[in-house]
């Protein structure tokens, strides 16, 4: 306390300075409309930006929220989306759509907390694991298209085969033409895939979609693989030689949608009693 009043004591010609001056401002402001309006008008020009930069600051600090919304919302579509496809317009009209087929699929959303594009085989970490309902072998989509497939899983925690791996290949269709082939990465470009064993024969259209094909049981069909970027067929050669532009960005991924097929147990189980049994 007494090295307070020494400060003042140091500092009472420029205390005394400053206080005359407000008072002086206050009595400028008062008495002289001209002035008055001016101070108005530029306090609250200045009460506007502060205001601007603490809504800014405000919605920034919400945007990890904003983002588990959309991210939630997506998943509902997602659901929407995949069984409404199941009701296809190409089927036979007395063709009826099986509700448990329909609504098969079911989703979940994560998030990605560890991501991999630099290796010939990357993974992708996100935080749901077998507590959330989670295990082996489901699907993993992004907004934008197909991710990858879990691969394993703790109780809160799984590691997923991000398609960007040189083993993992997804059965997809060109939408233009309709042709099925296999997507698979070639290790060096992160935002390109190879589409192979679509016939020379077949015209293949540049930005045509590539989507996921119903002959598999993993992901729901229609799920964007990629576009056409390049698609070449030598006289000598039987398939085209085609590079997609791949639909996910990995740069940027933040939410995945983990894929249930409540059947595909089923399937895989009636498939293999007619499968030869290996020697």
């Amino acid at each position: 306390m007494f090295e307070l009043f020494q400060f003042i004591a140091r500092s009472r010609n420029f205390i005394l300075f400053i206080l005359l001056e407000v008072l002086s401002f206050y009595f400028i402001i008062n008495n002289n409309n001209y002035w008055s309006v001016e101070y108005f008008n530029t306090s609250n020009r200045y009460a506007a930006k502060l205001l601007t930069w603490s809504n800014a600051a405000r919605n920034y600090a919400r945007l990890r929220e904003v983002n588990a919304d959309l991210a939630e919302e997506n998943r509902r579509l997602n659901t929407l989306v995949t069984q409404l496809q199941q009701q296809s317009p190409l089927a036979p009209a007395s063709y009826k759509t099986d509700s448990v087929f329909a609504t098969r699929f079911q989703f979940t959303v994560a998030r990605v907390i560890n991501n991999t594009t630099s290796h010939p085989n990357n993974y992708i970490t996100i935080d749901k694991g077998t507590a959330d309902g989670i295990h082996p072998g489901m699907g993993v989509i992004s907004p934008t298209g197909v991710v990858g497939m879990v691969k394993i899983c703790s109780e809160n925690l799984s590691v997923v085969t991000s398609i960007l791996h040189s083993e993992f290949m997804v059965s997809s269709r060109l939408v233009k033409g309709g042709d099925i082939g296999s997507v698979r990465w070639d290790g060096v470009d992160p935002t390109k895939m190879q589409l192979f064993d679509i016939p020379r024969n077949i015209k293949v259209y540049k930005s045509d979609s590539v989507v996921t094909s119903q002959h598999n049981s993993v992901f729901p069909p229609g799920i964007l693989v990629g576009n056409v970027a390049r698609a070449v067929a030598a006289p000598d050669q039987t398939f085209h030689e085609i590079t997609l532009n791949v639909a996910t960005d990995f740069s940027t991924l933040s939410f995945v949608y983990i894929v249930e097929n409540r059947l595909q147990t089923e399937q895989e189980k009636l498939e293999k009693q007619v499968q030869p049994n290996k020697k």
